[in-house]
């Protein structure tokens, strides 16, 4: 799971629609998932 991308910054051009659907987490790519256990420590 990762954030999504694109609620960091240059909030107030985005309509709260975008904003709202931005909100939560997201499924890691399966191509990036090997990279990913190897940064992560006690995996």
């Amino acid at each position: 799971m990762r954030a999504q991308a694109g609620k960091r910054h240059i909030l107030t051009k985005k309509s709260p629609k975008r904003k709202r659907q931005l909100r939560g987490t997201t499924e890691v790519d399966k191509t990036y998932v090997k990279k990913l256990r190897k940064l992560l420590p006690y995996k």
